[in-house]
């Protein structure tokens, strides 16, 4: 008895594993190469409220509205991203939409900190500009 009780209890929990880990296979974000566009922020060492703010209600709209588009956070004060702070002249904190096959880029740096003060319109607004950005 005390077999079949273990073999059950085995049987269970690797079922339970196999179901878990098939979820966060799900869960991987799409690879920066493999999407249509990214988002991408830059900011320096030293990060304002504001900077910080943008990054929040960015992640939150990718989230809500557009799941399978990969963020990516880029301190341009590391020497090891000096070649795309330079290709995207961002010195500081700096917002863009970016094709990776085409290289087709669009600041949104204005926009980002005009807007930054109000969540609803933000979202509203950067649902749009991607929107437009697929489109082409």
């Amino acid at each position: 008895m005390k077999n079949l009780s273990f073999t059950l209890f085995a049987i269970v929990v690797f079922m339970f594993v196999s179901c878990t880990i098939e979820a966060q296979q799900k869960k991987q974000p799409v690879s920066a190469k493999n999407a249509t566009i990214e988002v991408i922020q830059f900011h320096s060492e030293y990060r304002c409220m504001t900077c910080h703010k943008i990054e929040d209600l960015t992640k939150a709209t990718l989230a809500s509205s557009f799941k399978a588009i990969p963020f990516r956070l880029i301190n341009v004060s590391e020497k090891s991203n000096a070649k795309m702070a330079e290709q995207f002249e961002a010195s500081g904190t700096a917002l863009f939409l970016y094709n990776p096959s085409t290289g087709k880029k669009k600041d949104l740096t204005s926009f980002a900190f005009m807007k930054a003060g109000n969540k609803a319109v933000f979202e509203a607004e950067l649902k749009k500009h991607i929107a437009n950005f697929i489109k082409g």
